[in-house]
């Protein structure tokens, strides 16, 4: 009956992007209601967060099967109990973690539109699409980076319709096309931070600082990752134990197992130390973020942290 349960709810949800606006638009509102002092807000509040849960359960088959991801695999198995205890949490009344919940809802908002705003023609003008803007950026550092290191793939039209794939030429005349998406932008790291210093209650000059270090730092080092990608990949480089590496993606091309390596398992490992690293360095020059840190810590381990101690911060400014 589980089994057979879990996969009927699941189809009855909407698609991916229209349930992340129903969540971040219940957050907003959950966040004026208890601006307002309505009790309701934390009810709501609640709720969205079980919905949030219910969100990154569906994302496992996508991280899993589609994306080949066993980093995001797990982090979304994971948000699915911490997103149902932080609810929890929050209705049984702590109410600091008002202050994730509307970092969770500008996180959404600043990324989503670049998901779903179509490309829009307006008094004779076309707009393209946010996303194919971002990408190209992207996709034109990264060459030029490649550039700099003395490669020289073709610069071709990405699956996407994009100006955003390089198209290189193994050593043994095969084609490996590698294609710059939205993923590869650093744009949800870039959500990210933005989102918990929005939340925040703070003066603007510091919350200036402390997207002045966050967002130029994820951009290049993303740059970097992209680039190292492409030339690895492109390049045969990282071809090892391939017949171990296929039978652990569930993928049967040789000729991914350079991708596989330096993409799923090492930029994705190395972008989690870098975002912790970040952090580090964000929550210094912005303190108030430590009451968001130390409910996260809450949530996964389910004891108190005073991180501004363990830090070493000034105890005031704070935003407790």
């Amino acid at each position: 009956m589980f089994g057979s349960g879990v996969p009927a709810i699941l189809s009855a949800l909407p698609d991916t992007f229209t349930f992340a606006w129903v969540i971040a638009i219940l957050f907003a509102v959950a966040w004026v209601l208890d601006g307002r002092g309505l009790a309701a807000g934390r009810s709501l509040a609640a709720g969205t967060w079980g919905l949030f849960g219910l969100f990154w359960l569906t994302m496992v088959p996508y991280f899993a099967f589609e994306h080949q991801s066993y980093v995001e695999s797990i982090l979304a198995l994971v948000g699915v109990p911490a997103c149902l205890y932080a609810g929890y949490l929050l209705y049984d009344g702590r109410r600091s973690l008002f202050t994730l919940t509307r970092a969770i809802a500008i996180m959404l908002f600043i990324y989503l539109p670049f998901e779903t705003i179509p490309a829009l023609t307006l008094a004779g003008v076309a707009i393209p699409e946010p996303r194919q803007v971002l990408i190209e950026v992207v996709a034109t550092h990264t060459g030029m980076l490649i550039d700099l290191l003395g490669y020289a793939p073709e610069r071709v039209t990405s699956n996407e319709g994009y100006n955003a794939a390089y198209e290189w030429i193994t050593s043994d005349g095969h084609t490996v096309r590698i294609h710059i998406v939205l993923a590869c932008t650093g744009l949800g790291s870039m959500a990210i931070f933005g989102g918990l210093v929005s939340a925040v209650q703070a003066p603007l000059v510091r919350k200036v600082r402390g997207l002045a270090v966050a967002i130029p730092l994820i951009y290049v080092l993303n740059i970097f990752r992209t680039a190292f990608i492409s030339v690895v990949a492109g390049n045969q480089y990282m071809h090892w134990q391939p017949d171990l590496v296929l039978a652990m993606f569930g993928a049967t091309d040789p000729y991914r197992v350079s991708f596989l390596i330096s993409d799923r398992i090492m930029s994705q490992l190395l972008a989690v130390v870098a975002l912790i690293g970040i952090t580090f360095l964000v929550v210094r020059e912005l303190p108030e973020l430590v009451v968001i840190l130390e409910d996260v810590l809450y949530l996964l381990t389910g004891e108190e942290h005073d991180l501004t101690e363990s830090l070493d911060l000034p105890r005031e400014p704070t935003n407790r």
